[in-house]
């Protein structure tokens, strides 16, 4: 089903808040709706979809835990419902898997715990998230799985974190090969440090962590949210069809 005379929908897992929400706003801004995920704020949530709708698309928000697969199936019926009610389609067009959670401890003390959070949240969530959205992603699709600068450069505290973010880039590349006989494109956008309250809201808030990022960095300054919103809307836009199976970090030459 071709979606270029029509206007494009894009599923934003964890836009509530953060880089997913700033994701969503730029979409909106370049003229895409949005279905956008919330785990537990509903009220964060409904606040982004007014500001899409100042901004003159439609938006809706559902509830959804990417780290519970259970889940999956209803949430994929509540995805149909809401093509069919709010905009009389069958299938959306751009999925960005964006949603996820933290976890800050040296290798030696991480426990299992924590790292079964960041595998169901990071890698079975977007790997069986994605598999039960794919008869409601239409031919010619995008899809756009989120990543870290984490899987190329470290920093003691985040080998769980890493290696969750290093399947999910494989696993990209695997969709790109497997869903190019439906014209869908995949690709994966892996963030360097960002001032948001993700881990605490260090890197926005410790100065001394701040500029030591900033020291190592190519363009001299932390990451903000604009960058990384503005960078997944462009890589969803129709100049870049041609790409798939990349991944494109968006660090300002972080740690090069």
């Amino acid at each position: 089903m071709s979606t270029a005379t029509t206007t494009r929908i894009a599923l934003v897992t964890g836009a509530s808040r953060g880089l997913g929400r700033n994701t969503a706003l730029k979409l909106a801004e370049r003229g895409v709706d949005v279905i956008l995920t919330f785990k537990a704020n509903e009220a964060e949530a409904q606040a982004t979809v007014r500001d899409i709708e100042v901004l003159g698309r439609k938006a809706v928000a559902l509830q959804l835990d990417v780290g519970d697969s259970a889940q999956f199936a209803a949430f994929a019926d509540r995805v149909r419902r809401v093509l069919a009610t709010t905009w009389h389609r069958e299938q959306f067009d751009h999925l960005v898997n964006n949603a996820g959670t933290g976890a800050h401890a040296s290798f030696a003390e991480t426990t299992e715990a924590q790292f079964d959070e960041l595998m169901r949240a990071h890698l079975k969530g977007t790997f069986f998230l994605t598999q039960a959205l794919l008869p409601l992603i239409a031919d010619g699709g995008r899809i756009v799985n989120t990543s870290s600068g984490l899987a190329r450069f470290t920093f003691p505290g985040y080998a769980a974190y890493a290696a969750m973010k290093g399947g999910v880039e494989v696993l990209t590349r695997y969709l790109a090969k497997e869903l190019a006989s439906r014209g869908i494109t995949v690709n994966t956008v892996a963030p360097g440090a960002v001032e948001t309250d993700f881990g605490g809201g260090a890197v926005r808030d410790n100065a001394e962590l701040n500029a030591q990022i900033a020291g190592v960095t190519a363009l001299g300054r932390v990451g903000r949210p604009d960058d990384i919103g503005s960078a997944v809307a462009s890589l969803l836009s129709d100049g870049n069809h041609w790409i798939t199976g990349q991944r494109i970090e968006v660090s300002g030459g972080m740690m090069l």
